[in-house]
């Protein structure tokens, strides 16, 4: 036998099998394309995936591939995959339709080193545990009754914050608004919870305010690893260690507010208003409960509590107070309105709020433009269909609230700060009313929607409202280098550099 007859015959023999398996490869993925109704997703790059899409604000990032492909698009970020939603009518698929299905949130790299993991209520799997948590912030912790008996915290913080801007005034000095708002936010917060402040002597509400900060930024690095997929785990740059220290800094803070509370409790003694902690201390033990709360629920609820509440209401008063600075035609009807309603002779409270209309469009549009959450993260629980496209059970899902509430389909002059568009006239004499915008509008989602829209919105809304109130009452302000709109990078949603400016004192209250 020849052997070169051989070789040839073998060569032909490889290419035919190659060839065959070639096409039946080609075939399938070709029936497979035509099936599959998977969302758009833009080219990408092996193993980064889309990264090297996205800039360094990343909604505005998302909001700009949604223009190109769609309001329902995939993206592979490194090892990870989500999907992204950025209209109104596909958020309400998510939200409403589907809201059942789309009830968790995912979970990501950092809950490995949480020391509380199984008890954070703001990640909890949809389930027994999750909706007493909700029924207790609803029906007790966060309740309007319960808002209304720590009316005079909020008003004694307000008024501090308002003191020491007068002596900023007085001596010519610059306040970093940035600065000054997170500490009022953070002590407002801190005092309905567990009744300490930053001017405490043990300082704690001055330490937990630190330590929320470093949680936040060392725990969005840690998330960010989920880019890595296994190799994650591994802790590459030691941000788990990081974050591992700070919460054990946090659960020693807690633990001794909790035994003085405990301590506080087991005295003869009534009459004191009761904070969260002294709540949630009775259902823990109270046998007759739904759930049996432990003691690191409790923690965990006020970590969730500090990370979802001080640096969120931080943000929407300095991207207010930014918008009115910046807009001086809004700042002289602000002002006008609160001189109408108010008067010259005392300071502006929370029961002036409803009357002050033209104030409440003004929030709203800042909430539009700049919310304090810029993503809703979803999870889906099973199978189903969206917008004519399928998700798979267990994808993440960010429904882009900044994109939403930017889009020129639906806002005239979507990217312009004009408040007035929240108003209405409530008959032909000329009177207004504010647009709700609640029930359903998925045009408009600062505080998310439906079982795990937020629970302190209530609360965040009044702190917001009279303390900006309260800076356009008592003062002029002189911004030296002018007042940057630049947003911050990441996920962030605050302003990216500090609101820096002199206030001058037009009416003291003191």
């Amino acid at each position: 036998m020849n052997p070169c007859m051989d070789a040839s015959g073998a060569t032909v023999l490889c290419f035919i099998f190659f060839s065959t398996i070639a096409f039946l490869i080609f075939k399938s993925l070709i029936t497979r394309s035509k099936n599959s109704r998977t969302p758009p997703s833009p080219p990408r790059l092996p193993i980064i995936g889309h990264l090297h899409l996205l800039g360094s604000v990343i909604p505005k990032s998302f909001q700009a591939l949604a223009l190109r492909h769609g309001p329902l698009i995939q993206l592979r970020l490194g090892a990870s995959t989500c999907v992204v939603v950025s209209n109104a009518q596909v958020a309400k698929e998510v939200m409403k339709t589907h809201e059942l299905n789309f009830c968790n949130r995912p979970q990501f790299g950092s809950s490995e080193y949480f020391l509380y993991k199984g008890s954070g209520f703001v990640t909890a799997p949809y389930g027994p545990y999750w909706r007493f948590i909700k029924k207790l912030c609803v029906t007790q912790l966060l309740s309007s009754s319960q808002l209304a008996r720590f009316v005079h915290i909020r008003e004694h913080e307000i008024e501090k914050l308002l003191k020491s801007l007068m002596v900023c005034s007085t001596e010519g000095r610059a306040s970093d608004l940035s600065f000054d708002l997170t500490a009022l936010t953070n002590s407002i917060l801190c005092r309905m919870a567990m009744s300490t402040t930053c001017f405490d002597q043990v300082n704690d509400a001055e330490e937990i305010l630190g330590l929320v900060r470093e949680f936040l930024h060392v725990g969005a690095m840690l998330s960010m690893g989920e880019v890595l997929g296994p190799l994650g785990k591994f802790d590459l740059f030691g941000f788990g260690k990081k974050l591992v220290k700070i919460v054990d800094k946090f659960d020693r803070v807690l633990e001794r507010v909790l035994e003085e509370h405990e301590d506080k409790n087991s005295e003869a003694h009534g009459g004191h208003t009761c904070d969260m902690m002294d709540i949630l201390l009775q259902v823990c033990k109270d046998p007759n409960t739904e759930v049996r709360l432990t003691r690191n629920d409790i923690k965990a609820f006020f970590l969730d509590i500090f990370l979802a509440g001080t640096d969120t209401s931080s943000a929407a008063l300095q991207w207010t107070m930014a918008e009115i600075l910046n807009n001086p035609g809004v700042l002289k009807k602000v002002r006008a309105e609160i001189d109408a309603v108010v008067g010259t002779s005392r300071l502006v409270n929370e029961s002036d709020v409803p009357n002050l209309r033209y104030l409440q469009s003004v929030v709203k549009e800042a909430l539009r433009l700049h919310p304090t959450a810029p993503f809703v993260l979803r999870q889906s629980s099973e199978d189903c269909s969206i917008n004519g496209y399928d998700v798979k059970g267990q994808t993440r899902t960010l429904i882009n609230v900044y994109a939403i509430m930017r889009d020129p389909q639906v806002w005239v002059n979507a990217e312009e700060f004009k408040p007035e568009r929240f108003l209405e006239e409530t008959d032909g004499s000329g009177g207004q009313r504010v647009i709700a915008m609640d029930g359903g509008d998925f045009r408009y989602l600062p505080f998310g929607f439906g079982r795990r829209g937020c629970p302190g919105s209530s609360l965040a809304l009044t702190v917001i409202h009279v303390t900006v109130a309260s800076l356009i009452q008592c003062f002029q302000w002189k911004i030296k280098d002018g007042v940057s709109m630049e947003e911050g990078s990441s996920f962030s949603a605050g302003l990216a550099k500090p609101l820096v400016c002199y206030p001058v004192t037009c009416f003291n209250p003191f």
